[in-house]
């Protein structure tokens, strides 16, 4: 969801492409600036030299590099901060959706059906790629999508992608009938047993393998339109967190073509129906595309689906399902000889689970071979972790597991809270997204976006994650004990999100030394409420000490 004003004025306008170098020394005077180095957390000076941080402190004492700078930039109290980093969002499969027919900003069924229809006059491919239609609007049908696109396959993507809105010609060139076909994800209507046109999990993926896959350009082209949205928010570095080989050699070429304006790190998508066999094939193309800006050392693997969808793998089953309690998409012995292979050949490795008997699948395979490849520098994570067993919470810090939590999928007004709630009952329920439950065992706590799945904007993000409301206030605090303050949470956004790909020595933190991978706020957010933190702006983002981002409404600052 576009839901910021910055990525809507960016899209808008397709501004912001371009960079400006800062050749020379660049002197921040007078700021607020908040370094996540422990040993010197506030500075108000800051010197940047070759693209690297040559200064620290105070205004005192950055007086002796004024004789050599090329510009001086007074803060006047606004706040510096490293950039972030989004440690898991999805930026070059879902930027093509940045290339399409776009639905998110549209509010009412009418609104949506009218610009479908002009999406299919317009586009001239073979297939009507769409995104973000709402799951708040009245349900969509088949036969309507029939009538909105009568001449070729339509595949219509709702706000966070776990859901497409097909016709009738997707389905035929998918091999699908939905009057037959026992595949599970076809959505019927409940009155009726009419298929909606919506198609979800195995159904979907089945969907997936027909459409036509993207071009190496278009890739390229995906991943600067995000980039633009991301240095606009103040993103300097992102986990790509699930990568196919298309992708990974998109990125490469971006890379030598000197087009990344972020640290990309793909995480390579490990296919569960393959075994350890698999990884000779991820340890050649880590080394083949290795870059200056672009690394794919980390690997991505699916311990389950969704609790909403009933797809994610619980301990106990659920609460409005009784005959399931989902299913893990590896078996435990088969993940466990993946998990060890990869970590003998020293990937980052990153696992999506959502259940609880995903959680403590993926924890175990991970313990497991540790004790088989003995000590070595790993920087594992589980992402998402909408459930994990009591027990199991310990286990994170016991084994240097962090803990990457998406706090948009925090917010009581997203649909999928509700629906998760009635699927898990309210025990379990009381327990989901334990981010303060974590931190307190000692977790290493992680945050991104995910990235479309919600907004991309980091400072909202933040204020969810530290108020547990929605931006506006409009609902009290569901699961306030999972509250977690303003510093844990840039902490998790910037410094820990830097460690867990390998990027604390060169950037995380401002530091002598360190790249200039900065960026500037309109307001200091520790001196504003809680509930205004989704307001900060960025004026400014910096990386190696290249401008890719300037507010040009605050062109006043730059003297």
């Amino acid at each position: 969801m576009f839901r910021n004003a910055v990525t809507a004025a960016v899209l808008a306008s397709g501004m912001l492409l371009a960079t400006e170098a800062v050749a020379g020394n660049t002197i921040f005077l007078g700021g607020a600036i908040y370094t996540l180095n422990d040993r010197q957390p506030w500075a108000s000076a800051l010197v940047v030299a070759d693209g690297r941080i040559a200064y620290v402190g105070d205004d005192r004492g950055a007086a002796h590099y004024v004789a050599k700078a090329s510009r001086i930039i007074r803060l006047e109290g606004r706040m510096m901060l490293p950039g972030f980093h989004d440690a898991h969002a999805h930026p070059m499969s879902a930027g093509l959706r940045l290339l399409r027919c776009q639905l998110d900003s549209l509010k009412a069924a009418p609104q949506v059906e009218a610009a479908i229809r002009k999406c299919d006059g317009d586009v001239k491919e073979d297939w009507l790629f769409a995104n973000g239609w709402s799951a708040k609007l009245s349900p969509p049908s088949l036969a309507k999508l029939d009538a909105l696109v009568p001449d070729r396959p339509a595949y219509i993507a709702n706000e966070d992608g776990f859901a497409v809105w097909v016709n009738s010609r997707t389905l035929r060139a998918s091999g699908i009938d939905p009057a037959s076909s026992k595949i599970s994800g076809l959505e019927r209507d409940p009155q009726t047993h009419e298929f909606t046109g919506v198609v979800t999990g195995d159904a979907l993926n089945l969907v997936r393998q027909f459409r036509p896959k993207p071009s190496e350009v278009q890739f390229r082209e995906a991943f600067k339109r995000w980039s633009a949205l991301a240095n606009a928010n103040g993103i300097t570095s992102v986990f790509d967190a699930a990568a196919s080989p298309p992708m990974v050699d998109a990125y490469h070429a971006a890379d030598l073509a000197r087009e990344l304006k972020l640290r990309v790190v793909a995480a390579q998508l490990a296919d569960p129906a393959r075994g350890p066999e698999q990884v000779d094939d991820m340890v050649a193309r880590r080394a083949r595309v290795q870059g200056a800006r672009f690394h794919a050392d980390a690997a991505k693997i699916f311990l389950d689906g969704e609790i909403s969808q009933h797809t994610a793998a619980l301990l106990q089953p659920y609460a409005d399902a009784p005959d399931t309690r989902g299913d893990l998409l590896i078996q435990p012995d088969a993940l466990n000889a993946l998990v060890k292979r990869l970590d003998a050949e020293g990937f980052l490795i990153h696992m999506h689970a959502m259940g609880d008997r995903a959680v403590r699948s993926g924890l175990d395979a991970i313990e497991r071979a540790m004790t088989a490849n003995g000590a070595k520098d790993r920087r594992d994570q589980i992402a998402h972790i909408e459930l994990a067993d009591p027990a199991d919470i310990p286990r994170f810090a016991a084994l240097g597991i962090s803990a990457n939590l998406s706090p948009g999928w925090f917010d009581p007004d997203d649909p999928e809270i509700a629906s998760a709630e009635t699927a898990l009952g309210p025990d379990r329920a009381s327990r989901m997204y334990p981010a303060a439950t974590l931190a307190a065992h000692g977790a290493r706590l992680v945050m991104s976006s995910d990235w479309p799945a919600t907004a991309m904007n980091p400072p909202e993000n933040i204020q969810i994650a530290v108020t547990r409301q929605p931006l506006d206030g409009s609902k009290p605090p569901k699961r306030p004990e999972e509250r977690i303050d303003l510093a844990a949470a840039l902490k998790a956004y910037v410094r820990s999100a830097a460690w867990v790909v390998r990027e604390d020595a060169t950037d995380g933190s401002l530091e002598t030394g360190k790249a200039a991978d900065l960026i500037v706020l309109d307001r200091n957010l520790f001196r504003i409420p809680a509930r205004d933190l989704h307001n900060a702006r960025v004026l400014l983002t910096l990386l190696d000490g290249e401008s890719v981002y300037r507010d040009g409404k605050f062109a006043g600052l730059f003297h």
